[in-house]
This record gives structure tokens, sequence and C-alpha cells, in this order.
């Protein structure tokens, strides 16, 4: 192919993703059909647009510099103002395999990876907690043994944690310290420290008036925000246990808040609602900035999060979409459809970003498989049975490595791993 045709092709392709990106989906499909790249359109992007700036401007020079500091940042996850036109590196979510299995005594509804991937946590119905390595999870499978879990001295489980009198719906791992913070239905937030060995019990609890929903660890480790089937959101400082709340009751949400997620750098958190609302909530004075009223027609949240740079967020709803939000625009980029084709969700389940933020997974509780897209123009990827004998009730992706783990009404925990070929 010419260098000029292959310029014309990225100027067409260019042409689409900014008629995607200012709201003329109808016609960036239609000229995608006309040119032949309907397959795979291209993401909202609005280089085209900054392009043009840059040469009406005639400051090529240092616009380049500074879009390559941009462009080196890729590897950091999603950014579709530089990297609409990237195809994924990581390997697809279809082509994770099951390399370990553990039960609890009834359904897994709560899980979570600490910071660096190392270990993961499964709570569940049965009241209890378990820490699992993951290191000794994928050694197992390279020496080729079972993926049932056995007693022997290198079994993955490393500590089963025992102090609630209900279901554990939340789990989070300390930010630096060896530290897990779990929430339930008994209205405690509990804090195991699981350096010793012989932990069962918390070593502090946090005394709420409503059953809790969601945590989230503030990056720096001395805050813990958390939700319960309350509007009020809760600001708790861990190591004094004073609890702060908005000083607005406009600012708070109409129905309770069943999922709540701190920005990396811990600027701004976000709150999804059975209300339908999609919250954007200041992480210093605790106001609210921004909503997304009726962000998914007005059905309830399952769950909202942060990309790793901040720029985005992802949604998810009982209408069984996932979406992709545009802080600075404050509007939908991408929908992601096709997962739950048989109509509404019956239970609560997020969506989750893999590793390096390429795809985006999220479960189909009515035929237990897992559905996946190109995070980056909502292209459908091969669907994943997840093997469970009941619906999928969690599912959270390692933030390090291809792996993630998956917990059931069936009473277990799956851990996936793409294995390396």
């Amino acid at each position: 192919m010419r260098p000029d045709i292959k310029d014309r092709d990225y100027l067409y392709r260019l042409i689409i993703s900014q008629l995607f990106y200012d709201g003329y989906q109808q016609l960036a499909l239609t000229l995608s059909e006309n040119i032949g790249c309907s397959a795979n359109p291209p993401a909202p992007c609005d280089k085209l647009f900054r392009l043009i700036s840059i040469a009406k401007e005639f400051d090529e020079a240092e616009r380049d510099k500074e879009n390559g500091i941009q462009f080196d940042s890729v590897s950091a996850g999603l950014d579709l103002e530089f990297d609409a036109d990237i195809v994924p590196e990581a390997p697809e979510p279809c082509m994770y395999e099951t390399i370990y299995l553990t039960s609890h005594k009834a359904a897994v509804r709560s899980a979570a990876f600490n910071n660096d991937g190392a270990l993961c946590a499964t709570g569940s119905v049965d009241c209890s907690i378990k820490i699992m390595d993951v290191e000794r999870m994928v050694t197992r499978e390279n020496r080729g043994e079972s993926v049932e879990g056995g007693p022997d001295a290198a079994h993955p489980v490393i500590r089963t944690l025992y102090d609630h009198i209900d279901e554990v719906t939340a789990i989070a791992f300390h930010s630096r310290e060896q530290i897990l913070v779990s929430g339930s239905k008994d209205m405690t937030v509990k804090l195991f420290d699981f350096s010793k060995q012989a932990v069962k019990r918390a070593m502090k609890t946090i005394c709420e008036v409503a059953p809790i929903r969601s945590i989230s660890m503030h990056p720096g480790g001395d805050y813990l925000l958390v939700t319960t089937d309350q509007p009020t959101i809760r600001l708790y400082n861990i190591n004094t246990q004073q609890c702060f709340v908005s000083a607005l009751a406009s600012d708070q949400h109409k129905d309770s808040v069943v999922d709540v997620n701190y920005s990396e750098n811990a600027r701004l958190y976000v709150t999804g609602s059975l209300d339908g609302d999609v919250k954007i909530w200041d992480g210093i004075s605790n106001r609210c900035v921004e909503t997304f009223a009726r962000a998914h027609d007005g059905v309830p949240i399952c769950s909202a999060r942060f990309t790793r740079n901040g720029k985005y967020i992802l949604s998810a709803g009982m209408d069984s979409i996932v979406k992709l939000w545009e802080l600075s625009t404050n509007r939908c980029l991408i929908a992601y459809t096709g997962a739950g084709a048989t109509g509404h969700q019956e239970n609560s389940i997020g969506a989750s970003f893999n590793h390096n933020e390429d795809y985006v997974l999220f479960p189909d509780e009515k035929s237990g498989s897992l559905c996946s897209w190109d995070a980056r123009n909502s292209d459908r990827k091969r669907l994943l049975a997840l093997g469970h004998a009941g619906p999928p009730r969690i599912l959270v992706h390692s933030p390090t490595m291809p792996a993630f783990v998956t917990g059931s009404e069936d009473t277990r925990a799956r851990f996936w791993y793409k294995k390396p070929q």
C-alpha cells in the first residue's frame, strides 16, 4: 500500500473518530461502512480537531514534544485522547483458564486484589474471608498440580478470617500495610492484621447503623469511604474512627449507594446508587462536583470506577450495559452492549477493566459467561464460559497481570489466569 493511501485511510479513520466523539454516531457508522472499516470502527476521539488546532497555531515542534510525553504514558492505561488506534497488547479474556478453585460454605459475593496483585481475597455469605497468595496459585499450575485446593504446605489460602456474623459484602486491602478491611450485612467494618499467622479476629471494628454496601481505601491509607443501605456516604479516619459526611444533604444520593471508588490520586471519588445516578465527589471537601443523572436510563447502578489516569469513569447498570464516561465533557463516549441478551439483571454485578485497560469485562448472569469488549472501540470479543454452577456474583481483575477471580452462588471462587505460551 502506497504511503498516500495509508495516509488517506488514517485521515478517514480520524474523521470517523471525530464524528463519533461529536455525537454523530449514525453519520460515523454510515461513513465507516462506505469506506470498509465497519468491522472494526474507530473509537471516539477528537484527535483530528486537535491536529487542526495545532496546524493553525504554527507551533508543531512544541506541541509534538508535549504529545510525545503523553504518548509515552499509554502503558499506564486507557486514554482515548491519544491511543484510539492502538491495537490491544494484552491477551483476550476468553483465553484465560481456571488454575485454582476454592470453596466457601455459601455464596461468594465479594473479592479484591491488593495493590501489587500479590494477594487476592474472597468474602462469602458464610461470614468468612479467605486470603490467597497469587504466586502460589501460579506455581501450583506450573507444577501441574490439581486445580482443586489441597492441604499441602504451599496451599494458596494463607489466611481464613472469621469475625463477622453475617454476609461479607465488601473487601479492600490497605494501601501500604498488611491489613484487610471488610464490610458486612452485620453493620460493621472490620480491620484485620493478616501479618500474624494466627489471626482470626479483627484488630479494630467500626460500627455502622445499616448493612455495608461497599468500601474504598484512600491511596494514602489513613481514610476509608463506606457506603451502606442509606444514601449518605461516610468517610472514616481509620486511626481515630472519626466519621465525616458532606455538609449538604442535597449532595447525597436519594437511595442506597452500592459502589464507591477513589481515583488513583484520591483527588476525586465516584459513587453509584440504586437511584440510577453516578456522582463525582471532591476527595478533599467531600462535596459532589458532578452528577450523571439517570446514567443508565434510570435503572440502578451496579458499579462505577475511574480509569487509572482519572479521565474516564466505567459504569455498569442493571440494564446489563456498561458505559465509559468522559469527565472533561461529562458525557457517555462508549456503550458496551450485547451482554444480558435475555433481559435486565436480577442481581447486581460490576464491570471491570483488565490490568492494562485494553478490555472491559462484564459477566452475564443468565448465561454464566464472561462478556468482554475492546475498551477503545467497544468491539465485542469471544465469550468465556465461567464454569460456575450458579450465577456469577463478583469479578475482580488483577491490577498487574492477566488474572482475575470470580465468585458465584455455587459457593466457589475461581482464580483465572492466562498461561504463558
